[in-house]
């Protein structure tokens, strides 16, 4: 017998093995070259261009106002998101409630923010000291106070800025989360009710977890548009942030386009950072989820109309999901 027969998962020789021929894919490399040649023009444009000044960019990639602005581009995201975060799963509760009230109100959110551009929204926010110069607690419907403070020193700049970024985020993630809610199986819930378990706790401990995996990806995008749309808080107006910085410094110095590569460069570096933490976390939710092989290969049952000395491995079972447990 020849020393080179191939044999199967079970040690058995393959007889009459066909060698195939692996198919000529003469389209993929020439597109493949098209793209290489093109991404290659791209990059020398990039590096030769002296209109693009890189020795400028250099200068101010770490310039004092541009190292705060980013500080402050990162605060007013991250803020934004853990309200929006919080409001949204609140909103998203309220649309699967019972109550006709509840549903109406978060269904009247989200219909109007998603309704207004955020750029509208932030002028209001803006104006809100000019519409309501005084904010005060007493007893509705009359002109009885137990405490009042001027709006100008509650609602600052960057109070304005993160309430109308939150307040915007949270009708587009409020969705996000009920399509998340509403994948999870039906079951899971009955299941727990059968267990004697209490509707917060079912939805805390059984639905959001599972609801995870759904609500991650998106949200993961969110973050890194709210990142962007930080830019537009000038409309309150906050001229903290990265891209005012950036474009003050340009209005300077008479070079826009230098400081915009600065400031496309912070965003990228940014927005791979958030893109990492997004992959690790849909990766943590994802466990329960993920297909795994049942049993050891080549010690499962043979397979209905094998005969003897064909494989019997040829096939893995899978587990297209698996049922976590949660303890009440």
């Amino acid at each position: 017998m020849p020393h080179h027969v191939e044999r199967d998962g079970e040690g058995l020789p393959i007889p009459n093995r066909i060698e195939a021929k692996p198919v000529k894919r003469t389209g993929q490399i020439v597109a493949a070259v098209i793209v290489a040649l093109l991404a290659a023009m791209l990059i020398h444009g990039l590096v030769t261009n002296p209109r693009f000044e890189w020795n400028v960019v250099w200068k101010y990639l770490f310039n004092e106002r541009v190292l705060e602005g980013v500080g402050y581009t990162l605060i007013l995201t991250f803020l934004s998101m853990i309200i929006a975060i919080i409001l949204a799963v609140i909103l998203a509760i309220m649309r699967k409630s019972a109550n006709p009230v509840l549903r109406g109100v978060s269904w009247f959110y989200i219909w109007f923010f998603r309704g207004t551009p955020v750029y509208t929204q932030l002028v209001f926010w803006g104006l809100f000291s000019v519409l309501i110069p005084r904010l005060s607690l007493g007893i509705p419907f009359t002109s009885v106070e137990f405490w009042s403070v001027d709006s100008q020193t509650v609602v600052t700049a960057f109070n304005a800025a993160v309430i109308g970024l939150a307040l915007n985020e949270a009708a587009y993630l409020a969705e996000i989360v009920r399509a998340g809610l509403e994948a999870v199986d039906p079951g899971q819930e009955e299941a727990a009710k059968a267990l004697g378990m209490k509707r917060s706790m079912i939805t805390r401990r059984v639905i959001l977890p599972q609801a995870m995996r759904i609500i991650i990806p998106p949200t993961g995008n969110e973050t890194i548009g709210m990142l962007k749309t930080t830019s537009l808080v000038l409309a309150v107006p906050f001229t903290l942030e990265l891209q005012y910085a950036t474009n003050a410094i340009a209005n300077r110095i008479y070079k826009p386009i230098p400081l915009l590569i600065v400031a496309s460069v912070w965003y990228l570096l940014i927005t791979s950072i958030f893109m990492v933490i997004q992959s690790m976390l849909e990766k943590h939710f994802g466990k329960g989820f993920e297909a795994r092989p049942v049993g050891t290969k080549g010690k499962q049952a043979p397979l209905p109309g094998k005969t003897e000395g064909e494989p019997q491995d040829d096939v893995n079972k899978t587990n297209e999901a698996a049922f976590l447990g949660y303890n009440a």
